[in-house]
């Protein structure tokens, strides 16, 4: 998930492994044993958009689901460290991390930076591909919008283009929450752009599992 834009600083955002976290609650109700829904967040690797991801990530914890990103820097991070510091979530932070096969040394390393420091339940690929080579079979990006039950696009560039545009493929309700599509490049005509949060909140609303059943 590659940017073009200035990197801002997220030094802010790193928090050490060993700091506790908010705490999660877990009930012993019928609630509790559940699947609770995923909610995919995609963007910037690096650019966090931090007012946008704050109250994406934020809003997210109180809705009891989990959240899954790539698991990197950027938007991935900023959204994460804002739904992980949510007191009494139900749900976890979920990073589909990248991998590079070392055959020689049998081993599968991830890049620097991966997972990020609010990755909860990372889930260690063999997949290397991002950016312009999204759509191949190698990335983790079919991994990151097959499992999620509604996808959230924030600002961008190739790497979250292909992730909309496999969001269509895989026939996956997603909503982009763009001032102007002028901020995801190739950005497939088929995936919806909102410009409020509201209109956000009432898009996942409206397609989240039914959490009744």
């Amino acid at each position: 998930m590659q940017s073009g834009h200035s990197v801002e600083p997220i030094m802010n955002l790193q928090t050490p492994r060993s700091q506790p976290r908010a705490s999660v609650t877990h009930s012993h109700s019928a609630h509790a044993h559940r699947r609770l829904p995923i909610v995919a967040v995609f963007g910037s690797g690096s650019d966090s958009h931090m007012e946008q991801s704050a109250k994406l990530g934020t809003w997210l914890a109180s809705q009891n689901v989990h959240l899954l990103t790539g698991g990197g820097g950027g938007v991935m991070l900023a959204v994460s460290h804002a739904f992980a510091t949510v007191p009494e979530r139900h749900g976890l932070v979920i990073g589909i991390v990248p991998g590079q096969l070392d055959d020689m040394n049998n081993t599968c390393n991830a890049p620097v930076g991966y997972p990020n420091p609010r990755v909860e339940v990372p889930i260690m690929t063999h997949l290397p591909h991002s950016g312009k080579k999204g759509m191949r079979s190698s990335s983790r990006n079919h991994i990151n919008v097959l499992t999620g039950d509604v996808i959230i696009i924030l600002p961008g560039q190739w790497g979250t283009a292909a992730e909309a545009e496999l969001a269509v493929r895989y026939n996956k309700p997603a909503v982009a929450w763009l001032s102007d599509t002028d901020q995801i490049e190739g950005l497939h005509p088929s995936i919806p752009v909102v410009q409020r949060f509201g209109q956000v909140k009432k898009f996942v609303t409206a397609h989240l599992p039914d959490r009744n059943g």
